[in-house]
């Protein structure tokens, strides 16, 4: 009797062994209760809980999360990250709940599943490369510079405006703080706020209290401009009044007065390109850079950049201007002063355009400087004849030559009347251009090659002569 006792109790210990050692069918279903992210797989198969997931998560990556950037919103897109996620091991979990291990633990699992159910998490993943690039083009257009605190003038005395604060994106600490919230769990249409640095404006009423000498002025006349060519130097102008720098700070001038478009205030007018006077877009605005530049070397600023123009200019002495075209010829000076300086310009009815530059004045009161422009040398004109083809014999046209100069600048400094120092400011090269006169070939052949001697011997008398009865017939007709 012990006997069959003792083997039915072990038979009982093997079926229970034997039960909790199994393995669920690959038919077999998740039971109810179970959740993978937001997906309910109660009651389906593996293949179908994958399916599930799999469109699930696709719908995720058509939605967005919101990034707060400082007072700023910006909805991004989900699919914008390269978000992916993994969900298979999670499937197979879901399949195994309640129905692997010893009974015990499965009847457990199962009383669990009723009661309250299971949820597993999904575990999602951001490309950081993606990320960066989405914060870069995107978010960092919210930066705001501060905005320093100024000066206005108005009926020769100064008004302080005070400065703003600026807010710019750090791009780093950003990118980290949204691959942290989707590595990690998340809520769909979450929020994430990104990393941002508050700027100080620069500047305070004590410190804009010293600006109030004067410390360099110029005035040059544009009598007689276009009316194009006269509202460009007004415009160029008006962008530069009111300038504020402070110590160490760099001014550029095609920074300031560009773009050159109607809408920010320029008109057509003539200006210097490849030794050649064409009509452009903000033609004149040099003569505001000049006037400028003249006013800033009398300031006595650290000049870093400045170019002379191709050809000369009527309205300063050789040396004394200051080319602004494209982005390869700019007007740049450093306040080189330990206070802030500020830029005053304006125009005239009488058609002259004035730059004063206030700041403190520490320079010692005995000692004056003055600029004198100085010739090195002149390479005049020479007369090039050739001929067109495609005119009659007869046909004479001549363009106007230029004088080539080189020439220096120098600042003469004296103290008590006495001269200390001759400082050269710098060198000019102006580009000549000879004078063409060109004949017209077409018509009589030996007329013609007799003509073309004379251009080929560059006789410009010869030439004349061989046409000149051509000439004497052709006025009667005229």
């Amino acid at each position: 009797m012990k006997k069959w006792i003792s083997k039915i109790a072990l038979s009982v210990c093997l079926l229970v062994f034997g039960l909790g050692s199994c393995a669920f069918a690959a038919e077999d279903t998740i039971l109810n209760g179970v959740t993978i992210g937001e997906v309910d797989v109660s009651g389906m198969t593996k293949t179908q809980a994958m399916n599930a997931l799999a469109s699930y998560v696709e719908d995720v990556k058509e939605q967005t999360i919101t990034l707060k950037i400082g007072d700023n919103t910006l909805e991004a897109p989900l699919s914008e990250f390269g978000l992916t996620c993994t969900y298979e091991d999670a499937v197979d979990e879901a399949l195994g709940i309640g129905r692997t291990g010893h009974i015990l633990k499965r009847y457990k699992e199962q009383k669990d599943l009723q009661h309250g159910g299971k949820v597993y998490p999904l575990e999602w993943t951001a490309n950081e490369s993606l990320v960066r690039s989405y914060v870069e083009e995107n978010c960092t257009q919210f930066d705001q510079e501060a905005k320093n605190a100024s000066l206005t003038r108005s009926n020769g005395e100064f008004q302080f405006v005070a400065g703003e604060e600026g807010l710019v994106l750090d791009v780093d600490a950003s990118v980290q703080a949204i691959m942290n919230y989707l590595n990690g769990s998340w809520e769909e249409g979450g929020t994430v706020e990104l990393a941002t640095e508050i700027t100080e404006p620069e500047g305070s009423a004590e410190e804009l209290q010293h600006v109030k000498d004067l410390l360099g002025s110029f005035t040059t006349s544009y009598s007689t401009s276009s009316a194009n060519r006269s509202k460009n130097i007004a415009s160029g102008t008006e962008h530069i009044n009111g300038t504020v720098l402070y110590p160490g700070e760099e001014f550029s001038a095609y920074e300031v007065v560009a773009p050159f478009t109607e809408e920010n205030g320029y008109a057509m007018a003539g200006s210097y390109l490849n030794g050649e006077t064409v009509d452009s877009m903000g033609g004149g605005i040099c003569q505001v850079s000049t006037t400028l530049y003249n006013a800033v070397l009398r300031a006595e600023l650290e000049v870093t950049e400045r170019s002379p123009h191709s050809m000369t200019v009527a309205y300063v002495e050789l040396s004394e201007d200051a080319a602004i075209a494209g982005t390869y010829k700019d007007l740049k000076f450093v306040n080189n002063t330990d206070y802030p300086i500020y830029i005053e310009g304006y125009t005239s009815s009488d058609k002259k355009v004035t730059f004063n530059i206030y700041g403190k004045e520490t320079r010692d009161p005995n000692r004056k400087i003055s600029f004198e422009s100085v010739l090195v040398s002149q390479t005049d004109p020479t007369t090039v004849l050739t001929e067109n083809a495609g005119q009659p014999l007869g046909y004479k046209s001549a363009s106007s030559g230029r004088t080539g100069y080189v020439a220096e600048l120098y600042k003469i400094v004296t103290v008590n009347g006495v001269e200390t120092e001759r400082i050269k400011v710098n060198k000019s090269t102006y580009r000549g251009s000879n004078r063409t006169v060109t004949y017209g070939t077409a018509g009589d052949p030996v007329l013609s090659e007799n003509l073309r001697a004379a251009i080929a011997l560059q006789d410009e008398a010869l030439a004349d002569a061989n046409i000149a009865p051509l000439v004497q017939a052709a006025a009667p007709a005229q």
